[in-house]
């Protein structure tokens, strides 16, 4: 059976686990820029829904164990890649050198009309 991690403060939305235990690794689902008191997206430009995301990264890292420090890969999604800057300044915030692999990509849409999605693989 595989571990899933639900923390009592993540937000989800939809029918899927915030992550899952495989070993020696956690795979996070997308997170969007869901304020967890609300349920609702944020309101801000690409700056402030990439803070909210990484926020509900470290609380479902934090159900694991893990930090942001354990993450070993990125995928960002975003709406409209000409906020490729504005989210990597925000991004380069979170980490420090040696900095996790990553992937950005430009997407038609995501759910809820989020403007970005960023999952996450960490390694225990």
């Amino acid at each position: 059976m595989r571990k899933t991690y639900y923390p009592d403060n993540a937000v989800t939305a939809g029918p899927y686990s915030p992550a899952v235990d495989s070993g020696d690794l956690v795979f996070l689902s997308g997170q969007i820029p869901l304020d967890s008191s609300t349920g609702k997206l944020v309101e801000g430009d690409i700056a402030v829904q990439t803070r909210q995301c990484f926020q509900n990264i470290k609380v479902i890292l934090k159900a694991a164990g893990l930090t942001l420090d354990h993450v070993v890969k990125v995928t960002v999604y975003l709406t409209d890649i000409n906020d490729f800057k504005a989210m990597n300044e925000v991004y380069a915030e979170q980490f420090s050198s040696p900095y996790p692999s990553r992937t950005a990509i430009a997407v038609a849409a995501l759910p809820l009309g989020a403007q970005l999605e960023i999952e996450v693989i960490a390694k225990k």
